[in-house]
């Protein structure tokens, strides 16, 4: 069997103008990177205003396990699918973070017959807009630390300042460090550390922007410490957002790609799900949406995480609807919900595919809170035996959601042919009375509480001490009509990864709560979750090489 990275090496892709000709964008709406790649001028954007929209579609999925569940493959194929069956269509994604590519995940650009591509540049540097953020934080983590060698005429104080450094990489051994040891040249010595860059919050304030104005905007307020009297300071207090705002003016510009079927694709941003807000670009979106009849996008990790991410913070601010959304799973990753454990889920288990269920269940409810049409997609696999698909259809038939099984990594756009036609059919036959969970005006603890009771289950949250000190204080700050932004564990619908299934009777704990002024958000850390991911014991960078033709191996 051929490997991701093998089948995305044989692709016959177009040149990338050809792909720009066929959603109507001429040699000068973009910046070719090379044959295969290239970035799309924003003023696209404002040429095409007038162009009605095309339908969005939300591709999500259960709470994510060790036996996969191909979200991105989905989303990728569906993509084809619809263009098979006549839609002027579009994918929209993220672009992978090189810490989880080297770590556990490997690639993700999809899989099997339904990729983006080129998927090796994708998955290794693409465009560098990732290497844009990283530099942009730390150039503006620079500028914080030369302020106070020079004087610190703000009057920050070093021991409250909030901003971190970044690095697209997993490090457990940054997470915490101290800055400025050695002689008094070397600065002021305080605490410090490191974030993953997609959790910077500069990487959410590239996908949120509408603009070059709106980020600029955006840059300016974030909150990057406090003075001595516990007075906020902004990027702008520091006379930084007209270089952040240039290292960043071409990573603003969405990267135009192709399946391995030539399907358009705009892979743009990449914040993370788990800690940030988890969906690409709004201008990637919004362009797409001009450009086509069906935009294709996702959200990551489930849809306790990424989708009401996707709702309650992309779709308020840029004021999106959302046509419909298609919930992926497996019935292997519904068998390991149910306690089964890897290595035997290629055996029926009928009992374990019953208590696995409920976990397909929630994320089914969830989505229906945002009165949104919904339909799931099963990624099949050679070890569905007959009674468990029986089992997951009738089951999703008595819950009144229309249920496909996608053949999309096998068959690519054809084995999307099925889901694509009931994707259209949900699509024309109901209307998306699109609504957000909660109302800006609610606390931030009565908004965290209404996600944690309604979105996860929870029959409560406890707050530590410290985060009722960082509610009270942005409260004080006028940010508390702010949208949240949940961190936390992907694994489970709780706070506890290890909590599989449809956890029952427990209580999310909130242990710090932080602001993303610039973005536009609170972002409340539950349980254990950790800005800055580690390795594995076997790190998936192990098992990659280039070989003397230039062939890849082991990305995936």
């Amino acid at each position: 069997m051929k490997t991701d990275v093998q089948i995305a090496q044989e692709a016959k892709m177009k040149h990338i103008s050809e792909i720009a000709q066929s959603v109507g964008l001429t040699n000068d709406d973009i910046e070719m990177y090379g044959n295969y790649k290239a970035k799309v001028h924003l003023d696209v954007l404002e040429r095409n205003a007038d162009q009605p929209d095309g339908k969005l579609i939300l591709v999500t999925a259960i709470n994510p396990t060790s036996a996969g569940e191909g979200k991105t493959t989905t989303n990728v194929g569906l993509s084809m699918g619809l263009n098979k069956i006549g839609k002027k269509t579009f994918t929209a994604l993220r672009e992978p973070s090189l810490g989880p590519c080297f770590g556990v995940k490997g690639g993700a650009a999809g899989g099997g017959y339904a990729q983006v591509v080129p998927m090796e540049d994708i998955n290794l540097h693409f465009t560098g807009d990732i290497h844009a953020v990283t530099t942009a934080n730390n150039l503006l983590a620079a500028l914080i630390d030369n302020h106070l060698h020079q004087g610190n005429k703000l009057n920050i104080d070093p021991k409250r300042i909030t901003w971190r450094r970044a690095i697209d990489m997993n490090d457990r051994s940054l997470r915490d460090i101290v800055v400025g040891v050695g002689s008094n040249n070397n600065g002021v010595m305080r605490p410090d550390g490191f974030d993953i860059a997609v959790a910077s919050e500069i990487m959410a304030i590239l996908c949120l922007a509408n603009s070059m104005e709106d980020m600029k905007a955006r840059l300016a307020k974030m909150v990057i410490g406090y003075t001595y009297d516990k007075k906020p300071v902004t990027a702008g207090d520091l006379n930084a957002t007209g270089s952040l705002a240039l290292l960043l003016k071409d990573a603003l510009m969405p990267n135009l790609v192709q399946t391995l079927e030539n399907t358009p694709a705009l892979i743009h941003g990449g914040p993370f799900a788990n800690i940030a807000h988890g969906c690409n670009s709004v201008v990637a979106t919004r362009m797409a949406l001009k450009l086509a009849d069906y935009v294709v996008t996702e959200a990551g990790f489930g849809a306790d995480l990424g989708a009401e991410k996707f709702f309650d913070i992309k779709c308020r601010q840029a004021e999106l609807t959302p046509a419909a959304t298609v919930i992926v799973a497996t019935i292997r990753a519904l068998k390991n919900h149910g306690g089964v454990k890897k290595a035997d889920l290629n055996t029926e288990n009928l009992e374990a595919l019953k208590a696995g269920f409920e976990n397909l269940e929630k994320h089914i409810e969830n989505v229906a809170k945002f009165n949104v049409p919904g339909v799931v997609a099963i990624n099949k696999f050679p070890t569905d035996t007959q009674a468990e698909i029986d089992y997951v259809e009738n089951r999703c038939k008595e819950l009144n959601i229309p249920v496909v099984m996608s053949d999309v990594w096998a068959n690519g756009g054809e084995g999307g042919v099925e889901l694509a036609k009931k994707v259209v059919e949900v699509v024309e036959n109901s209307t998306s009375e699109f609504r957000v969970l909660y109302d800006l005006e609610l606390s931030p603890k009565a908004k965290i509480e209404k996600i944690c009771k309604e979105i996860y289950g929870a029959d409560g949250v406890d707050f530590t001490s410290k985060a009722l000190s960082d509610i009270k204080k942005f409260v004080e700050d006028g940010l508390s009509e702010l949208p949240i932004c949940m961190a936390k564990t992907q694994y489970s619908l709780s706070d506890d990864k290890s909590l599989l299934g449809r956890p029952r009777n427990f209580k999310v704990t909130i242990k710090e709560v932080k602001a993303s002024v610039g973005a536009g958000f609170l972002i409340a850390l539950a349980g254990d979750i950790m800005r800055m991911p580690g390795l594995p014991k076997e790190p998936a960078a192990n098992k990659m090489d280039i070989l003397p033709s230039g062939e890849i191996i082991g990305l995936f």
